[in-house]
Parts: structure tokens; sequence; C-alpha cells
């Protein structure tokens, strides 16, 4: 049990292999949504770990691992996530605050209302592995809505996001852990109830949330760590 969205099978996939210096043991490493063990969309393919003789123990991971890792909570909705006023940490988002860059809002709701905003990723994020890192190409939407006096929501308007992001992972108290870092982000308007407008001034802001409320929030939960077998 990785946590409550995710669990990880570590189980051998093959008998293990006995020489005279070393012993190899080929592990499935799959991981898939807590409760519910599906087939992944990935197939895994074998790879050799390097001759190196300077350690006791080699542990190596395969790009299959973090595919079925970012299935697994991509399934369990773990990329989801809804930012309101009562949970921003650095300033109340408002109606106000949005208008003052998109006049159309003002001109929708002249009494500054709560925002809520939620995020969904639309698509499984793409794992690349690289040399110390592997990037995250996450494909998701912002729904930015006001919340109403009597605590209904009306939409305002929809972005699509397309960020790059990538993770640093490290091995520490028999857990693998990461850290994740955001390198870019775009935004472009998917649906308006407030009427067509530019989506470049909203960058910033959008931005600075992502990397204020978002990746904290991500990197809390990577900081728990994967259990090692």
């Amino acid at each position: 049990q990785i946590d409550d969205l995710a669990e990880v099978d570590y189980s051998l996939s093959s008998l293990p292999a006995v020489f005279r210096q070393f012993i190899d043991l080929d592990l499935k490493g799959i991981v898939f949504p807590a409760g519910n063990y599906t087939d992944s969309p990935y197939m895994a393919t074998s790879f050799t770990i390097p001759d190196q003789h300077d350690s006791m123990l080699y542990l190596a991971f395969s790009e299959y691992f973090f595919q079925t890792s970012s299935f697994a909570f991509y399934t369990a909705g773990a990329f989801n996530m809804t930012i309101a006023e009562e949970t921003c940490s650095y300033f109340n988002i408002n109606t106000e605050i949005f208008g003052s860059i998109i006049p159309e809002v003002v001109k929708y709701s002249v009494t500054p209302y709560p925002v809520m905003l939620k995020l969904m990723s639309t698509e499984i994020p793409i794992i690349s592995l690289q040399q110390d890192s592997f990037t995250l190409e996450i494909q998701g939407s912002v729904e930015v809505l006001a919340i109403l006096p009597d605590s209904t929501t009306q939409s305002l308007f929809t972005l699509n996001i397309a960020a790059n992001t990538s993770i640093s992972p490290n091995i520490f108290d028999k857990k693998l852990m990461g850290s994740l870092c955001l390198n870019r982000i775009q935004f472009s308007l998917a649906h308006s109830n407030v009427g067509s407008f530019e989506v470049l001034p909203l960058e910033n802001i959008l931005s600075y949330i992502l990397q204020t409320e978002v990746i904290p929030s991500a990197n809390a939960k990577l900081s728990k760590g994967f259990p090692l077998p």
C-alpha cells in the first residue's frame, strides 16, 4: 500500500538468477489504483543494470514503473484539485482580482464574489526518464467559478493547460521520494461564459497560484514516498 489512492506489486516476475558473486531478482514493479488491480495500458520491457560492484545492493526502476504510477494516480483522481478562497495560502482569490485583469468578468459580476478553481488532468500524464530525473507532461484544464451568496457556483470560464514538470527522485528511509518542479506551462481558452478574452494577461496570476498552491501540495505527497521492496 502506497497511500489511500494506490498500491504497488513487487512480487517476483521470474525465478531468482543465482550467480557466483551476485543474485538477480526481477520484480514486477506495477502500481495500480488502491483495491482495483486493473491492467495497465503500458507494456513492460526488460532492461539490465550496468555491471558494478561497489555496493551490496543495486535497485533499478524502469520507465514502466513510473508509467503505471502515472496511470494509477490519474485513475484515482490524484491529479485533480480544488482551490478556494479559504484554502489559498497567500491571497484571497475573488472576481475582483480576475476582473482587474479581464474586464469581461467585471461586467458579468459587479459585486466581488469568492472564486473557486477546479484543476483536472484530462489525459494520463506522460512520463519520460532522463539521466537524473524524469519529466511529467500534464494535459489538463482549470475551471474558474464564482461562489454566489447562496453557496452555489457559476462557471466563469475554463482554460486548457499544458504543463511540463520534472521530478528528481531520491531514496530515503527505505522509500522512493521525489521533488516536483514546474518547468513551463501554457494556457488556452476552452470555454467562457463572460465572452472572449485574451488569456495571456492571466498567465502570471495562474502560474503564481500553481507555484504556491499546487506544487507544494504535490511535493507534500511525494515526500511521503513509495515503499521499496
